[in-house]
């Protein structure tokens, strides 16, 4: 799978951006969907955890879908299996993020070029963790 071609500067501006929303947090430490927005909280960022699964994560009160949270979101960081992103791409657009993230082994174009027709920044088959340690650490 491929990722998308933004350069490393924008990547880098991307990362600048600091209140995320994390769709699929799991409260289970070993998987990258809570080591990665873990990582992300130690290096400043703020996270919202979107899980409707479960109450609180990382003492955090979680949200059942990005259109619960309160105020704006820079970052809608997406850890959730390829065929539900058109789902979520929607509910997305509609909370008029900068950016949406797809992790690594996430990818719909169909859905991605929805939310770039609406002005939002669309990342597929990366990891935040691994582009904020490869280009900011």
């Amino acid at each position: 799978m491929d990722t998308d071609s933004h350069s490393d500067e924008k990547i880098i501006d991307v990362l600048s951006l600091k209140n995320v929303a994390v769709i699929g947090m799991s409260k289970h430490p070993s998987k990258a969907a809570h080591y990665v927005p873990k990582y992300l909280i130690d290096n400043g960022y703020g996270v919202t955890p979107v899980n409707p699964t479960a109450d609180k994560i990382l003492n955090m009160c979680c949200y059942e879908s990005v259109a619960e949270i309160d105020g704006p979101v820079d970052i809608i960081d997406v850890f959730r299996p390829s065929d539900q992103i058109s789902s979520i791409i929607h509910d997305c657009i509609k909370k008029k993020p900068k950016v949406i993230w797809l992790q690594e082994g996430i990818h719909d174009s169909d859905s991605e070029e929805l939310a770039r027709k609406s002005g939002i920044v669309v990342i597929f088959n990366r990891c935040m963790l691994a582009e904020h340690q490869r280009l900011l650490s």
